[in-house]
């Protein structure tokens, strides 16, 4: 048993969550509100999970994109105008009579067992409060009463779900969740890049799986909060896409088992926020508004881990990218070289161990790049890299 009890502790972690928000407003700067993390952001986050800087950064919520803009190093990252208005536009009309079509498709790609989601039997709660607690506490109250009236269909539309990551909770808004007559939820993602002749391009609807795993992540911590309604989240997620090039949709399911596993065992992997910001020099200050060095200063004292793919996921790659090629990190190169060179990590110490000026014959890696040397050498009539 504890030496304290659930009373006692309570105050305590309210006092410790209170200090590591004021810590983080600190890190941010003075007059500049947190950044949401989003399961976009997560989602990538989880991708590169050894990379403080990002973790710490999007913990903070800080806007990395004034920070790249600040340093030099603009990233052309993310989503256009264009097709956020494009999105926007057809998740209304998706939406647009209450959620009745909506239902439809996730009843005939998920669930064409339970009944019809005939309007006498849709329920579509409203989930307004006041601020993203407030919201997370109304949705977490409409699944539970939606659970306890079995036989119906129930509609949240843009649900805020809370996930804890790094010790930091970032509230996230998917598209739709459905729970279905027999007490189950699913994740409805709703995206505007067309599914032609039922299929969609296989990349896109990859990140949307990534994307739709960070909130069936949080869907099942809402679930863990219910133990006696045994709540089931499924593990297939419904994709709406336009269909063809109409506006009108087309729906498909997409199983994000490998998704939810591979994202989890990312996420448990960060280290705590609070653990790398107690790391760094006192007065460490990431404001977009510092002269530049002192900015590139605060930066640099995070540690970075930089790989090809972080070009499209994060806004701080091309600076992280600079930084890598200046100090030779084969990092640089790309993860599956990184992980063939082991304790090599510089393209110098490879150079070096091609050459034989250092490392240990019997060292496989060295061999092999000591004889892929060898045959350079050879092809090119013995000059030198």
């Amino acid at each position: 048993m504890s030496e304290f009890p659930d009373s006692a502790r309570q105050p305590r972690r309210r006092t410790a969550a209170t200090g590591l928000r004021h810590r983080l407003a600190e890190l941010r700067g003075p007059d500049h509100p947190p950044r949401p993390l989003d399961a976009r952001a997560l989602a990538a986050l989880a991708a590169n999970p050894g990379c403080r800087r990002r973790a710490l950064l999007d913990g903070a919520g800080v806007d990395k994109a004034r920070i790249a803009d600040a340093l030099g190093s603009p990233s052309s990252f993310g989503q256009s105008q264009f097709a956020l208005a494009r999105g926007n536009v057809f998740e209304a009309r998706v939406k647009s009579d209450g959620g009745s079509e909506l239902l439809g498709l996730v009843h005939a790609r998920v669930d064409g067992v339970a009944p019809e989601p005939t309007p006498d039997l849709v329920r579509a709660p409203d989930l307004s409060a006041i601020g993203p607690e407030g919201r997370t506490a109304r949705t977490a109250l409409a699944l539970r009463e939606a659970v306890e009236s079995p036989g119906t269909w129930t509609f949240l539309d843009h649900p805020m779900l809370a996930l804890d990551v790094a010790g930091s909770p970032a509230f996230l808004e998917p598209d739709a969740v459905v729970v279905h007559p027999d007490g189950s939820w699913t994740v409805v993602e709703i995206k505007s890049f067309p599914m032609i002749d039922g299929a969609a391009d296989a990349s896109k609807v990859g990140a949307a799986a990534r994307q739709s795993a960070v909130y069936v992540l949080a869907l099942e911590e809402v679930a863990a909060r219910m133990p006696d309604a045994g709540v089931r989240v499924r593990d297939r997620i419904v994709l709406v896409c336009p269909k063809n090039f109409s506006n009108l949709p087309a729906a498909s399911a997409v199983d994000v088992r490998k998704q939810r596993s591979v994202t989890r065992r990312q996420l448990e992997r960060l280290t705590r926020v609070e653990d790398i910001a107690a790391a760094l020099p006192p007065g460490t200050v990431f404001d977009p508004e510092l002269p530049p060095a002192e900015l590139t200063a605060a930066v640099e004292s995070v540690p970075a881990t930089y790989a090809p793919e972080c070009l499209a996921a994060c806004e701080l790659a091309f600076h992280c990218r600079d930084h890598a090629r200046e100090e030779g990190a084969v990092t640089a190169l790309g993860r599956p070289l990184r992980a063939e060179l082991g304790s090599l990590t510089t393209v110098d110490e490879v150079l070096a161990a091609a050459h034989g000026e250092t490392g240990d014959p019997a060292d496989p890696t060295v061999a092999a790049l000591r004889r892929a040397a060898q045959l350079r050498d050879e092809a090119l009539g013995g000059a030198r890299c």
